[in-house]
């Protein structure tokens, strides 16, 4: 284990060696909870079906095996939702005679502090920046304090959580906990309503996405790590482990494909309270898992970065930028509150009402200069992307405000959408390049503009998408991949692709009647994914080597998205 935050997400690592560049065998290097077999010689790994729980096969030349079952308890208990800050380890011995050695080198200060340890007869204590942690264990505790081997004859049992005393007899309930764990999840995966192809990486992809909603306040963050760099020693390393309004929007909208009830309606609840506390006033691109507005962004120089290539950085500055797309994803994220039937609560007046103030500041700034999606640190333009989430905040009010019977807001809406679609095409449209620019002040490209379709911006017919798809293909595809842009930004000129941007693209494909080039494109891209069935934020178009923050909701979005999109039905798959 080399990368885990508590309390949160967005919390101190108590593993780190992620973003520490240590030979692992250095007596100095920490920030890891390592669990080895003895002279291994191979490593398997795979997870228990439709769940996230990890298992670990280590394996040496005389025939000797381990297995290592990883996961966090989530499981129903005395009529809530058990599911404490905490991690639990199992090693079996599976074959032979095998010897085994527990490394427990905990980081705190952002790497910067050892962690005083002390050990008692079942238990190891960590004193943490934050908390205090234990580790319960049926494991032999003074052979672990001095990371001696030792034979593993019976399967040794690890609870890491708060620093509580374990009430229970360690092996039956640690046991009872996988049980109860393995059956939560594939009880939820068997609600899902996927797509008949590609059903692996389809239901891989949601469960990762369920794993990004912190379930207390229900916000999505947009990865699950900081500062992986989007391209070797590039300098782009920024900290994901927030809630973006537009990365919640697109992971929202994937899983509800799915039929994945639950993480919408948790996620509304903590957009409400976000709307609320904005008043009708300012909405911020991100926010941390609790609602907190304020992201400082600093750097933790103790640590040299992921394979040496720092900095890591902690909160993010985009909090202070100016992204109107916010207010679209806002309004598209929350007005099927209004219509769908299945919900437990549905949106009503009241929710409408705060939602038309959203709607009022997306009219207000739909043609005024923002960051952009890409979020831009040095310069401001009127980007198209923007302009047109905008747009979509209006039109959707205006079915929300159908769905309520209430047809003078409607006309009133439809009426702003309307104004606001003409302005947007006659600013944003170029008649040299028969295509939609970026932005609108000259004519640039940006793979944000193949999400005009799925917006219902534009058809896919519309001899201006045609364009613009043509556009966006010439300028930014490179062989199998496509740049967000190409323009040279705060960091120079852009590197790696942005893996959503090639899913985007596939989209297009199918949409515009190019079906089997999208399904190629699409298997090529489920190739790259890694060991675990997931992808993170960027590829090298050179290499195929991917980069960035880890896994990225992004990236899985995809996915779910272009499977949904492509997969035969299920009546021709009997």
């Amino acid at each position: 284990m080399v990368w885990a935050c508590v309390p949160r997400v967005d919390g101190d690592p108590v593993f780190s060696a992620l973003l520490d560049n240590k030979p692992w065998d250095d007596a100095q290097a920490g920030g890891f909870w390592a669990i080895e077999l003895e002279n291994c010689v191979t490593v398997e790994q795979h997870y228990i079906r439709n769940t996230p729980i990890l298992v670990t096969r280590q394996s040496d030349a005389q025939g000797n095996a381990i297995e290592i079952i990883d996961f966090c308890p989530r499981h129903k208990h005395k009529g809530r939702m058990y599911r404490p800050v905490g991690f639990i380890r199992i090693v079996r011995p599976v074959a032979g005679s095998p010897r085994i050695r527990v490394k427990l080198r905990p980081t705190t200060g952002w790497g910067a502090d050892k962690v005083p340890v002390s050990y008692g007869s079942n238990h190891i204590r960590m004193i943490l920046s934050y908390m205090a942690m234990r580790i319960s264990t049926n494991a032999p505790i003074g052979l672990i304090a001095q990371e001696s081997w030792f034979r593993l004859e019976q399967d040794a049992h690890f609870f890491m959580g708060p620093d509580e005393g374990f009430s229970d007899a360690l092996r039956p309930a640690i046991e009872r906990m996988l049980d109860d764990t393995i059956n939560e999840w594939q009880l939820w995966v068997r609600g899902l309503a996927i797509p008949a192809e590609w059903q692996e990486a389809v239901i891989r992809s949601a469960i990762t996405l369920k794993l990004c909603q912190h379930e207390e306040t229900g916000a999505i963050v947009a990865a699950l790590t900081t500062s992986i760099p989007e391209h070797a020693n590039s300098g782009r390393n920024w900290d994901y482990r927030y809630c973006w309004v537009r990365d919640a929007y697109y992971t929202v909208e994937a899983l509800n494909r799915l039929g994945a009830l639950d993480v919408m309606e948790s996620y509304l609840v903590y957009l409400r309270n976000i709307v609320d506390g904005a008043r009708g006033g300012h909405i911020q691109p991100l926010y941390d898992v609790r609602g907190n507005a304020t992201l400082t962004e600093w750097e933790a120089e103790q640590l040299p970065g992921y394979r040496g290539m720092g900095p890591v950085r902690v909160g993010n500055a985009a909090y202070e930028q100016i992204q109107h797309d916010a207010y679209g994803q806002i309004v598209l994220s929350s007005v099927q509150g209004f219509i769908d039937q299945r919900l437990l609560r549905m949106a009503g007046h009241a929710d409408f009402e705060a939602l038309e103030a959203v709607g009022e500041r997306a009219w207000a700034v739909y043609d005024q200069p923002d960051a952009g999606l890409w979020e831009l640190r040095t310069r401001a333009h009127v980007h198209s992307y923007s302009a047109v989430m905008c747009w979509a905040a209006c039109d959707r009010l205006a079915h929300a405000a159908t769905a309520l019977d209430l047809p003078v807001r409607a006309i009133h809406w439809q009426n702003r959408a309307d104004t606001m679609k003409a302005r947007i095409l006659e600013a944003a449209w170029r008649t040299d390049s028969k295509a939609i620019s970026a932005n609108f002040e000259d004519d640039s490209r940006d793979a944000s503009l193949l999400q005009l379709l799925d917006l219902r911006f534009l058809t896919a017919d519309d001899p201006m998408f045609i364009g613009t798809l043509a556009a966006l293909e010439t300028d930014l595809r490179r062989g199998n991949d496509m740049l967000r842009y190409s323009a040279p930004d705060d960091f120079g000129e852009p590197v790696t692709a942005f893996n959503v941007c090639t899913f985007w693209l596939i989209e297009a494909l199918h949409r515009t009647g190019r079906t089997e080039e999208a399904r190629a494109l699409f298997e090529e891209m489920l190739s790259r994914r890694t060991a675990a069935g997931l992808l993170s934020e960027d590829i090298d178009p050179a290499t195929g080597e991917l980069w960035g923050n880890y896994p990225q909701t992004y990236s899985l979005v995809g996915i779910i998205n272009c499977a949904v999109l492509l997969s035969k039905p299920w009546s021709a798959m009997r």
